[in-house]
């Protein structure tokens, strides 16, 4: 009786270790989505805001008119389509950059490692602003160095989302570097150096050996830049100055935040912050159900 009752004591401890971090993770992500859900069924506009209007239930009306406007199913598919080409881009990036890592000399390591992580830890308002300045017409070296005069970056809509991009994946590529590197140095040297004797390419040492054994780490990355990179809003705010040339260069953060505060349509923006909350939880659900599936198999 005694082993019984010891054991289900046992059994709480983690759960009371756990509590305060529950408790504090509650506070500052549960009431927020419930406040962020609550809002979207609402009318929820200036007037209800400053006291003039009572609040309205609208049931699903704040959703329906979502999905009737044409130019939310633009912009979610301008959002999927960027947020595509970041990951793929960083991760490109960052895990070309760990195999890199793994082949050059202490010195040249740890300067790239300084480079990468001083990148990393750049503020993203500073980091828009400098690539702003590298792409400026008037001003930036970019435009001098390669001769192209006064082209605007941000003046056509692809120009302007490919100068997004690589500011994100500048900020973005040493998370997967240092993740990757560290994955590949725990993988034994006597795999890679036995498939280098059996005359294989780096390309197929990386395709046939390492990408396997860090198939793990490389879901972990992977999910973490579609999080990121889907709710992109400081890049593209500050770089299109708000979304564009009549918007655009619009993403779904941009878009909720132009329609909340800019419109004061508060329930409209509410619902596209469910919308994109409910896409980025099926891709969490996505990676958590390939994670289990794979620890089944091993």
């Amino acid at each position: 009786m005694a082993t019984t009752t010891a054991r289900r004591t046992g059994a709480w401890t983690p759960w009371l270790y756990l509590a305060p971090a529950l408790l504090l993770l509650g506070g500052l992500l549960v009431y927020p989505v419930w406040q962020l859900g609550l809002i979207s069924f609402l009318e929820y506009t200036q007037a209800q805001v400053s006291g003039g209007e009572p609040t309205t239930f609208q049931g699903l009306g704040n959703y329906a008119t979502l999905f009737a406007d044409e130019q939310f199913w633009q912009v979610l598919l301008a959002t999927v389509l960027f947020a595509a080409a970041c990951v793929v881009s960083t991760l490109a990036v960052g895990c070309a950059l760990a195999v890199l890592l793994t082949r050059v000399r202490a010195l040249p390591r740890l300067a790239l490692m300084l480079a990468a992580l001083g990148a990393w830890a750049t503020p993203a308002v500073t980091g828009s602003t400098v690539w702003m300045f590298l792409f400026d017409p008037d001003f930036g070296p970019v435009n001098r160095v390669f001769g192209l005069g006064d082209f605007s970056w941000t003046y056509g809509r692809y120009s302007a989302f490919a100068l997004v991009l690589l500011e994100v994946v500048w900020c973005s590529f040493p998370f997967v570097m240092v993740t990757v590197y560290a994955g590949i140095r725990a993988v034994p040297a006597e795999v890679v150096e036995a498939a280098a004797l059996d005359g294989a390419s780096q390309w197929r040492i990386w395709r046939s050996v390492l990408a396997p054994m860090l198939r793990p780490i490389l879901l972990v990355v992977t999910v973490q830049s579609v999080i990121w990179d889907f709710k992109v809003f400081t890049q593209i705010y500050v770089m299109t100055n708000g979304g564009g040339i009549a918007g655009q260069n619009l993403v779904l953060n941009v878009y909720a935040y132009q329609k909340a505060f800019a419109s004061s349509q508060y329930g409209l923006g509410s619902a596209i912050g469910v919308v994109m909350l409910l896409i980025l939880l099926a891709v969490t659900l996505g990676y958590l159900r390939i994670l289990r599936r794979r620890g089944e198999e091993l």
